[in-house]
Parts: structure tokens; sequence; C-alpha cells
């Protein structure tokens, strides 16, 4: 009689077991584009804070920008193409790019509506290397009624310090109450100020109604501060948060979270369906956690840019997804807009 032989188990790659892909065959889904309606332009590299949880890896050191001429050809397809309602700046912090202001008053000129992803504190820092003066920039977005929509980990200073840096809590809240006293969130004016929640660590938002409810109350009940909506975002597991999973052996614990909580409703929602994300090279792609993996759009064997622009091309790609997308379909879903769930 032979003697028996232990089966041993081996755990499946990462890749494998966190395939986004064949988890969307497994559910029968298919994720096509619906539309382009928004341009992510992501200006440059350059932060005056350095964010635990940044999936962008800036800082006041990087000095990546989106040339002039890229700048221009953004411009470019917002006239040639109405079907692209918002424009979505983002970085680093966007407003240290030196053509930001050209770009948002050319683009509102048009009619666009333009969305600012504003840290709060770089009105107070200004440029980290030039030292150019930023405390314009409230009175420049209500003047261009620019959207705001600013990072705020928690309406405590410790849990938002812990994230973002120590002092980066009370600059923020003198940056709401300025942003508040010409007239952002509050009703009747039309100038949205919008907050982001993404939770210290690697855990899955709570509901966003619910802490919506208490970021309202908790910021007017002390620092008399009022706003439109709280967007909560899943930490992304990719550049440096990945490495600090990484490092706190918790990656892939963190990644089995997010494939256990998988919702198909809140696939439907991704934002990748209706944007597309430019680089500071001028490169495309789907999203902004795609341009930060370099996985870019391609035009028949090129690599799609700016310049060879194609949006009925586009509307017509298949969206390329990895294990990171489980970020945006966990739970009630993850966008830059919040919650994805219907």
């Amino acid at each position: 009689m032979n003697a028996t032989i232990p089966i041993q188990l081996v755990p499946p790659a990462e890749a494998e077991r966190h395939d986004f892909q064949g988890l969307l065959n497994a559910h029968g889904m298919a994720l096509p584009p619906l539309s382009i309606d928004t341009l992510q332009i992501n200006l440059t590299r350059m932060c005056n804070q350095v964010c635990r949880h940044c999936h962008v890896d800036s800082s006041p050191t990087r000095t990546e920008a989106l040339p002039r001429a890229g700048v221009a050809r953004c411009l470019e397809l917002l006239a040639q193409y109405p079907q692209i309602k918002h424009l979505d700046l983002t970085g680093g912090a966007p407003e240290l790019h030196d053509d930001f202001d050209w770009l948002v008053a050319q683009a509102t000129a048009m009619g666009r509506h333009v969305m600012v992803r504003h840290n709060l504190t770089v009105t107070f820092d200004g440029h980290p290397q030039t030292k150019a003066s930023k405390a314009y920039l409230p009175a420049f977005f209500a003047q261009h009624r620019c959207e705001v929509v600013s990072s705020l980990p928690y309406y405590q200073a410790y849990f938002t310090d812990a994230q973002r840096g120590d002092g980066v809590f009370q600059k923020s809240i003198q940056g709401l109450q300025q942003l508040n006293a010409l007239g952002y969130g509050v009703a009747g004016t039309g100038l949205l100020l919008n907050l982001v929640y993404n939770p210290v660590g690697p855990y899955l938002p709570a509901a966003q109604a619910t802490l919506e409810a208490d970021y309202k109350r908790e910021l007017q009940q002390h620092f008399g501060i009022v706003f439109n909506q709280l967007f909560t975002i899943t930490n992304m597991p990719i550049n440096r948060f990945k490495l600090h999973l990484q490092k706190s052996g918790q990656y892939e614990r963190y990644m089995d979270k997010l494939l256990s909580a998988f919702n198909p409703d809140a696939a439907q929602g991704v934002m990748c369906r209706h944007t597309i994300s430019v680089g500071h090279d001028g490169s495309l792609y789907d999203c902004d956690f795609n341009q930060m993996l370099e996985m870019r759009l391609m035009n028949g064997a090129e690599p799609a840019t700016l310049d060879n622009f194609d949006f009925d091309q586009w509307l017509q790609r298949d969206i390329r997804f990895a294990s990171h997308c489980l970020g945006c379909t966990a739970g009630a879903g993850s966008s830059c807009g919040g919650t994805t769930a219907a």
C-alpha cells in the first residue's frame, strides 16, 4: 500500500486572488464607458503637504507639472467638445501650477464647471519653493465660482494631523472659515464647498450620510463652519499607502477586506465610466489611480495623449482594471465624488 502524500495548499498569488476583472466576469458584469463628461487634470505633483495616504506621492520637492502647451491643449479640447462639462483640477496642490489661474479663468469663461481639489493649507503656506503667496485663492475661487473640494480626515485635530501633518487641522479650520465668509457652503449662494473624508488606516469608511451629519454638527458647533456635502473615499492600495500597508504587514489583509466587501451596485458607478484623466506629461488614463500606476490609455499601438485625443474612440475603449479597483467598489463604493452605490 502506497503511503498517502499530504497535499500542501498553496495560497494563490496576490494578483490572482484579487483579480478585479475576474471578479466582474464571475458576476456577469461589464463596465464600459458611459460618457466623457469630466476631464480630470493632474496639473502638478508638487504639494505643500506630505500626507500618509497620498496615492500621488506628492511633496514640496516634486517638480513635475503639465507644460503650458498641455494646458492650452486642454482648453482646446473643452472648446471642441461641449460634452465635457466638468474640469476637475487636482495634483499635488493644483494651485501651485504656474498656469492654474489662467486655466481656471479660461475654462469658466467657456461656461465649464471647475472643481478644485484644494487642501485648505496652501492658502497659508504659499509656494513651497518660490515662497509666492497664495492668500488670494479663496477670493479667486469665489470670483470664478469654482467648486471647492477639500480633504478633512476628521473633525478633530488629532486624527487629521496624524494623517496630514502637525498643525494641518488648525490651518484647515481657518481655511474653511475664510471660504464660509465668502459664501462658500452657505445656502442660496451656489458656491459649493464639499469636504472629503479618508479613514486613518486600513479601514473602510463609515456610511457617508452618517459621517456627513456628524461633520456638520461638530464643525458648526465648535467652529461655526458650514459646508454642502461630505464625500467618503476609500484609501487606495497604491504608492505611499500601499508601502505603509506592506511595511506594517497589513497589505494582504486590507486587500482581502476590499475583496470581501465588493458591491456590484457600487461597481456600476465607478468614475472611470465618465472621466478621462490627464497626467502631468499630457498622457491619458481611465482615472487618477491608473495614472499613478502608469496604466495608460492606448491609441492603437501608440500611447494616448492630449495631442491624439479621440473622443469617439475613448467612448468605445475597454477600461483598464487591476486589483486596486477593489478600493472603488468596496462597500458603498468610492470615487472623487464620494460613494458610488445607488
